[in-house]
């Protein structure tokens, strides 16, 4: 029987917490769904325990490539038309896809919904800030500043996913951003306003701790986004407006770290952006993967 769902789990080096995930997962109301972890090059005993687990889940493991790699991995294991995403870090309420499934068996027309979640950092319950609340609707242009869809959250249709080309694997960070704002450029996200998920935040494995000046790729992200043809006038210009804030942000960055060269790249995107065609975003986002690469080596 064809599942409703595919939940993904990626993960790397993270035995304990992962267990806890899978556990969540395991536990749900609903039992429509296929269970994908894929083990993204852990060398801390993860594939041995995973082995343990039997035939419930379906587990591959990977050579080392990242977050992207791994859920774009999973998606391509995917059998069902519906795909869930849960980080290894995060949990699951027990009723989580039940009643996201029923709010997407409702809502024939949404491509993508998320739940609301509780936030939890160095193991005490936090109060997220007013600009990372969710909310449904088209959230393209307040999504720009602000990443406003998160990954253990969402829900999405698998043929959508997948006619995008998933996340982009050359990002070391903010691929999430990137294919969220690719997909709210013609889709509104729904929303179910009960948390229905724990982020669990704080540790020191944490995308955000260790890669550094993560508004770079964020750059990145709006840069191909401005490549594309299916951006409205008003959208485009407030996409440029906070390309042109975040280029100078971190141009000022890369200035008192004497990387000049690298400021002034990002200093002409800022500068030019408001005259550029697509083709010239295009360019652009050619060189900043190369920019990127050079300064992540130290060069």
């Amino acid at each position: 029987m064809t599942p409703e769902v595919s939940v993904i789990i990626p993960t790397y080096n993270r035995r304990a917490m992962l267990l806890v995930a899978i556990d969540s997962v395991l536990a749900q109301s609903t039992q429509s769904f296929e269970l994908i972890v894929i083990d993204d090059g852990s060398t801390d005993g993860t594939g041995e325990q995973l082995a343990r687990l039997g035939k419930a889940i379906r587990i591959e493991c990977i050579e080392h490539r990242g977050p992207a790699a791994a859920r774009n991995r999973g998606v391509e294991l995917a059998r069902a038309p519906l795909i869930a995403f849960l980080d290894s870090d995060d949990l699951w309420a027990p009723a989580k896809l039940e009643l996201q499934l029923a709010f997407m068996r409702s809502n024939t027309d949404c491509a993508i919904s998320q739940t609301n979640e509780i936030w939890i950092r160095n193991g005490r319950r936090v109060n997220p800030g007013i600009r990372h609340r969710k909310r449904g609707g088209d959230i393209f242009i307040d999504s720009l500043r602000t990443c406003l869809i998160s990954m253990s959250a969402t829900i999405m249709r698998t043929d959508l996913f997948r006619s995008l080309g998933g996340f982009d694997e050359s990002m070391d960070a903010a691929e999430d951003y990137d294919l969220w704002l690719r997909i709210l450029i013609d889709h509104e996200a729904g929303l179910l306003d009960e948390p229905l998920v724990t982020r669990r935040g704080g540790h020191p494995d944490q995308t955000s701790a260790t890669t550094p000046a993560i508004d770079r790729f964020r750059i990145l992200a709006l840069t191909k986004l401005l490549a594309d043809n299916r951006l409205s006038p008003t959208r485009r210009n407030a996409v440029v407006d906070v390309l042109a804030e975040k280029c100078r942000i971190y141009a000022g960055g890369l200035r008192r770290r004497e990387r000049i060269d690298h400021a002034k790249f990002y200093e002409r995107v800022a500068d030019g952006s408001h005259q550029w065609r697509a083709d010239e975003f295009d360019c652009a986002a050619k060189s900043m993967r190369s920019t990127l690469r050079e300064i992540s080596h130290g060069c």
